[in-house]
């Protein structure tokens, strides 16, 4: 039966890390604000603008879209990601930063289509599951579709490259694949599969490998390879139980790379402590918690495969950027969403949210 509203404790959820976020983002733009005002002006519009405004006209919208509409466009919404995405190796449109190509300028606004792809693949992988639900037992419907998609999407992101965004869509894609119904032993294959092309992957690309070992000890290199976590680490151990209070960062001004996106995580810990980081951690754990509710009283399979798609897709990258902050993952360089800097994964973010509502005003009473 169709409930006559969304579920309000998820939105309520969503609207508090918006709120939280936007004030905690603002606090630690003051440190890119001491470096480079100009530069401070250009993401605070971004981060209100393209994040926030758009953001939420997304939502608003796919809040009134029926959920099959994702189902029946699901392969050229994919298609169309994949597309846009491939827009960053067209010259004058591709923007190289930091010798990756992962950014598209159209002249008013940038914005980085891998978060396109990672919703479109979200939506594509859970229609496929729902086509072929009756035929998961079988390897060639089950384990060989998957790991082809995966390569075909590793593949363009690889080439950017951008490992944080396929290490997500992969997690994503393994607790979809999980609950779509795969058996263990093809569940094996696909962990032993992505051992061995994790593993290939730091050998051939330095890059992942100076960061693993940076992550193996963080002592090694502290003014290179291991720079980063030793300031996060620095920032999170001064905030104590309580932190110094809002705005009182320390290490955003000079010491911590990027305080305003990769690193922001730090910056909570200086300023709210270990009482705030672990407020924040407990609303992204309620969101995954109440979103994984919505997808078991879902209307169909394919719905409640989405929502749990869409729910991973979130908290994963949300907690491998925490987890790369305390020195428990690699760092990758992905944004902590809801409170990094980066308009246009808040814009998706909030696009992915706006779904997930959309769908729980059709659960199962």
């Amino acid at each position: 039966m169709r409930r006559t509203t969304i579920d309000r404790p998820f939105l309520v959820m969503v609207v508090t890390l918006v709120v939280l976020g936007f004030f905690i983002f603002t606090s630690a733009s003051l440190g890119l604000l001491a470096r480079d005002g100009a530069s401070f002006s250009s993401v605070a519009f971004s981060q209100i603008f393209l994040g926030i405004v758009l953001g939420t006209i997304a939502l608003l919208i796919n809040t009134r879209i029926h959920y099959s509409f994702f189902r029946r466009y699901s392969l050229f919404i994919f298609l169309l990601s994949i597309a846009t995405t491939l827009l960053v190796f067209v010259p004058d449109l591709g923007v190289e930063i930091n010798g990756a190509r992962r950014w598209v300028d159209i002249g008013l606004v940038s914005f980085q289509p891998a978060e396109f792809l990672k919703i479109g693949f979200v939506i594509y992988f859970a229609a496929w599951l729902s086509r072929v639900r009756d035929k998961m037992h079988s390897f060639s419907y089950s384990v060989v579709p998957f790991v082809i998609l995966l390569g075909f999407v590793g593949a363009i992101l690889l080439a950017q490259p951008d490992t944080g965004t396929f290490i997500v869509i992969v997690s994503t894609g393994f607790v979809m694949f999980l609950v779509g119904g795969a058996k263990w032993r093809h569940v094996a294959a696909v962990v032993g599969l992505s051992v061995i092309s994790a593993a290939t992957l730091a050998l051939t690309r330095p890059y992942v490998m100076e960061r693993v070992l940076a992550f193996l000890d963080p002592s090694k290199d502290p003014l290179g390879s291991s720079y980063q976590i030793q300031q996060s680490l620095i920032a999170i151990g001064s905030g104590g139980l309580f932190g110094r209070g809002f705005g009182q960062s320390i290490q955003k001004f000079n010491f911590l790379p990027e305080p305003a996106s990769d690193s922001i995580f730090a910056v909570i810990g200086e300023e709210f402590g270990f009482v705030g980081a672990v407020i924040l951690i407990s609303l992204f754990l309620a969101l995954a918690l109440r979103g994984l509710k919505i997808a078991s009283r879902a209307p169909d399979y394919f719905s409640g495969l989405l929502v749990v798609g869409i729910v991973i897709l979130i908290t994963s990258q949300s907690f491998i950027n925490i987890a790369s902050m305390l020195g428990i993952f690699p760092l990758i360089g992905l944004p902590l969403l809801f409170v990094s800097h980066g308009g246009t994964a808040f814009l998706f973010v909030l696009f992915e949210v706006g779904i997930v509502l959309g769908i729980s005003r059709y659960m199962k009473r």
